[in-house]
């Protein structure tokens, strides 16, 4: 008699605040340089107080995840400037919680 165990995982999926504000700012009708999107996402980051591991290491993390929204087709890469897409709030954690 074979017994099978049971592995439950707990999956505990925080709001991703850099996402979140790289959306907003993206959700203005604007096309923006990678500087620019990063400057003004690192400002409401501050004010949200949510900066942690310093302003290098958050670039390459708003990059990356700004890659990651290019790839899923939320975001429009121009050249070397970005366009938030009709669908971009769906990216937002609000948006995934009012799926729920």
């Amino acid at each position: 008699m074979a017994t099978t165990t049971k592995r439950t995982r707990f999956s505990r999926r925080l709001p991703d605040h850099v996402t979140d504000e790289l959306v907003s700012v993206l959700m203005e009708d604007k096309i923006f340089p990678f500087n620019e999107l990063f400057e003004r996402t690192f400002e409401r980051l501050k004010l949200r107080n949510a900066v942690s591991g310093g302003e290098e290491m958050l670039r390459l993390r708003a990059y990356e995840k700004l890659q990651n929204l290019v790839t899923r087709g939320l975001v429009e890469k121009i050249g070397k400037e970005y366009k938030g897409g009709k669908r971009v709030n769906e990216a937002h954690s609000d948006f995934a919680n009012a799926e729920e």
